[in-house]
Formats: C-alpha cells, structure tokens, sequence
C-alpha cells in the first residue's frame, strides 16, 4: 500500500499513538479493578510492551516491507496476548492489535484480525479456557461472536482497501495519460509556432525579399536610364527598410505592423494601395456590409491571407487588375481576392506554402478557403471565418 492512501495514512497515525496511551489505560485500570496480584510479572510485560510500541511507532513506516509489519504485528500480539492472562484489564491494550493487523495485507490481515479477535474475547469472558466447562463454553461464544464480526469487519476492510488500491491505480493511469496528453500538446503546439513562424516569414520576409529582387532585376534592365533606374532602386531600398522594420516588429508580437495602428479595413486598403503601386497592377479594395469588429488573430489571419493572395496574383497570374473585397456578417466575415488572369486548375497539386499556408491560418481560427479558377477565366479566393 502507498502512504499516498489517506486512510491508510490515518491507520498508521493510529498505531503510532494508539498503544502506549491504550496500555496506559490497562495498567490504570488492572491496578483500579481487585484481582490476583502479580505485579512484578505485570511490570516486566508493561515495560517490554511500552517499549516495544515506543520503538515499533519510531522505526516501523507504512512503507516498510511486509515482513517487518508481520514480526511488529507478532510481538505486539504476543505481548498483548501474555498481559490478558496476566490481568483482563489488558483486554484494552489488546485492541490495538487490529491496527497492525491492517497493513499486513488480504492474506494476513484476516489472520491478524482473527487473532486479535480471541485475545480480546479472553478478556471479555473472563480469561483463556482451561476446560470445556461454563467459563470455556462462555469463551467459544464471546469468541465466535466476535470473530464473525471481525472476519466481517476484515472482509469490508478487505473490499475498501481493494477499491482504494483500483482507485489508486484509475488516478495514477490518469495522471500518466494526463502527462502524456501534456508532452503531446506540447509537441503539437511546438510544430503550430513552427508553422506559424514559417507563415509569417513567408507573409513578411520572403515576400519583401521577391520584391527587392524583382525591383533590382527591373533596375538592371533599365541601368542605362537613370529615372527609371533611381526609381527601382528607391523602391528596393523602401521595401528593404519596411522589411526590415517588419522583420523586428515581428521577433516583438509576429502581428502585421499595418495592424498595429490601423483597423483590418484600413490596413487592407494601404496593402493593396501598396501593393498595386509595387506590382504596377491595376488593384481596388471595397468594404461592404456592416462594420468589422473581429477579434485581433482573426484580423491578422485575413491580413496574411490577402497578404499571399495577392503574392501569388503577383508571381503567377499574369493579371492587369485585382479586386480586394471585405464583407462583415452578422455571423461571419469574408475576404475575396479576385483576378483577371490566366487562372489555374485548383484541384492540381502546388509545391510551396501559399495556399496550404493560407488553408492552415484560416482552420486555426476555424475559418475556410475556396478557390475558383479556371483557365483564361481568373481566380477568385475567398476566406470565410465564422463570428462566435
């Protein structure tokens, strides 16, 4: 048994400080109640039992192998079992038997319990029988009474300890699967940061990075123009800075800076002004329905989310314009980015992180993608992340 078994743990406060006063009482009272005098005798076996109970309560713990309870439980019974035949007033102390008997465990502690049973049943009758007379008659009943009270009362015990061992054991396996679920929640939220992380380079650096290199490819056409050569190199110089600027805004809060100071309708409006005015494509962005009052992480997801989409018009497309359209429900908010290019077979398999990226964001704010496109028709993309 654990001392982690609180009732287990009380028994054993029990039979560390029940003995000795017990056996106080029994010498109070063997010297109370007139009988045979054999003091001496009587103060040999005191002595030995204080003794013994003084050291057994320092020394013995519940924890201790079930040997060294069985040799507590045999002395203290066979010093209780002498001090009853020595004056019945020990009957008292005698009753402390049964709490060593308790941690002996099921096989023991019957046998324990039954012992106990008859020493105390001597003292109640009148002693141990000598004969079948009417003091042995009188013993057998005292002490069959009692011991179908005790087999019982071991058989209860035996059912308790049992059903506290099997709830132990429920509330260790849980604590098991419950660090369990721990390290795998932790490992889950591990891989999301990671995926987060890998989004928000990907909507910030990576980006920024193309652009920077599609601005200097430009220049290094146009070097012998010096307008048009000043004017690509200002703008790989702008969005250096910006991305810079966003590369330690985000090791700060990983949230888009144009969300910082503005609300989503604003901050996608200086997107795709931004954008339009890098990418030298025709772009509008709308707001419809009633105001957007969504929460900050949904903000920034469909932030990101127009963020690539209009990356990808960008790199792939071949579009002349886009449309950027904000739509607030009562019960959800939309986000459609919509081009005139060449378009795509959305059920064809892509390397690269845009749209599973974007998929991925939106499901972790339980949020969706659809994607419409076919060839020479466009694209539309359209996000949709429901208002709880």
């Amino acid at each position: 048994m654990s001392i982690a078994d609180p009732w287990q743990a009380r028994l054993d406060r029990m039979r560390r400080i029940v003995p000795l006063p017990l056996l106080a009482v029994s010498t109070a009272a063997s010297f109370a109640v007139p009988g045979p005098s054999r003091f001496a005798l009587e103060a040999v076996f005191v002595g030995a039992a204080a003794v013994w109970s003084t050291v057994v309560s320092a020394r013995l713990a519940v924890t201790a192998p079930r040997w060294q309870r069985l040799v507590a439980y045999v002395v203290h019974t066979a010093l209780a079992a002498v001090l009853v035949g020595i004056n019945l007033c020990f009957g008292i102390f005698a009753y402390s038997g049964f709490l060593f008997a308790y941690p002996l465990g099921r096989r023991w502690r019957v046998a324990g319990f039954a012992a106990t049973a008859l020493i105390v049943s001597a003292s109640l009758s009148g002693g141990y029988p000598t004969a079948f007379d009417g003091h042995g008659l009188t013993y057998f009943v005292v002490a069959a009474v009692m011991l179908v009270l005790v087999l019982n009362s071991a058989s209860i015990t035996n059912h308790a300890v049992a059903q506290n061992e099997e709830r132990g054991r429920i509330i260790a396996e849980n604590a098991r699967l419950h660090e369990q679920l721990l390290t795998q929640a932790r490992h889950a939220g591990v891989v999301e940061e990671r995926q987060r992380l890998a989004g928000e380079i990907h909507d910030t650096l990576a980006q920024g990075l193309t652009g920077i290199i599609a601005q200097l490819a430009a220049a290094e056409h146009v070097r012998h123009d010096p307008a048009r050569l000043s004017r690509h190199l200002e703008l790989a110089q702008s969005l250096a800075r910006a991305n810079l600027a966003e590369a330690r805004r985000s090791v700060r809060a990983l949230r888009p800076g144009q969300l910082e100071q503005a609300n989503l309708p604003e901050a996608l409006a200086e997107l795709v002004r931004e954008w339009s005015g890098r990418s030298g494509i025709a772009a509008e962005f709308r707001e419809t329905g009633g105001p957007c009052r969504v929460a900050g992480e949904v903000e920034t997801v469909l932030f990101r989310v127009a963020q690539e989409a209009l990356s990808n018009v960008e790199k792939h497309s071949g579009a002349g314009k886009a449309n950027v359209t904000l739509t607030c429900l009562d019960d959800a908010v939309l986000l459609d980015v919509h081009d005139d290019g060449t378009g795509f077979d959305p059920g064809a398999e892509y390397e690269g992180y845009g749209l599973p990226g974007m998929r991925r964001r939106l499901a972790g704010v339980g949020g969706t993608l659809t994607v419409e496109s076919a060839a020479g028709y466009g694209t539309t993309l359209n996000a949709s992340v429901p208002l709880r």
